[in-house]
């Protein structure tokens, strides 16, 4: 497989986690009736206009994408890290409370002891950030 072969599949593939996070925070919401709380906002804000600006790059094959989604990805990451601790970690969610609604440290899901809704964007937010790298990483 050439180099431009791979690179184009690097960015196919996340487009790819971008689409599946951004259906699987609103299955959580819209089926499943799970109320978002603040720092999930937080997160679908950087999340969703990535399902766009990696699809367009997807079909135009403009690898410069990278300039504005690894930052924001690196953002994402950063307040889905945060909210997990918020959950997991003893006294972290008196740092910041949520002000309305639904409390940051929430669980609605808690898979094998440690997948929580947060756990989840992480894990979307290093992968599209991991194949972003690896487009440039190959040259």
């Amino acid at each position: 497989m050439n180099k431009t072969v791979s690179k184009q599949l690097f960015l196919y593939f996340a487009w790819l986690i971008s689409i599946v996070a951004t259906l699987g925070s609103l299955y959580f919401s819209e089926i499943r009736d799970f109320v978002p709380c603040e720092l999930c906002w937080y997160q679908r804000i950087v999340m969703y206009p990535f399902v766009l600006f990696l699809g367009i790059a997807t079909f135009r094959n403009d690898l410069s994408v990278k300039k504005y989604v690894l930052p924001m990805s690196i953002i994402g990451a950063s307040i889905s890290l945060f909210h997990y601790l918020e959950q997991k970690v003893p006294g972290f969610a008196d740092i910041k409370p949520c002000a309305n609604g639904v409390p940051c440290s929430a669980e609605y899901i808690n898979w094998l002891g440690f997948i929580t809704i947060p756990f989840l964007a992480l894990i979307a937010f290093i992968l599209i950030a991991i194949f972003l790298i690896l487009i440039n990483s190959r040259d």
